[in-house]
């Protein structure tokens, strides 16, 4: 936790955009990451879910309703 008191910025710079943790009494208490990579994560999180859901939806197939394009 000094450390990252003293220069945060210098810390992440040389990270080369690996996650940080941040260490009280010698236990985890936080993980520090830059921004590009917190939106690289989240950005392949919400493509996994989404692909997730798009395989479960052909198992719905009853569900689905009929519609027809002029109906849309």
């Amino acid at each position: 936790m000094s450390e990252l008191k003293k220069n945060p910025s210098a810390l992440l710079s040389q990270s080369s955009g690996s996650a940080i943790v941040a260490l009280n009494h010698r236990q985890p208490v936080a993980y520090l990451i830059p921004a590009e990579t917190y939106e690289a994560m989240t950005s392949m999180t919400e493509d996994y879910e989404l692909a997730k859901l798009l395989d479960e939806r052909p198992r719905d197939k009853n569900q689905a309703v009929s519609v027809s394009l002029d109906d849309l």
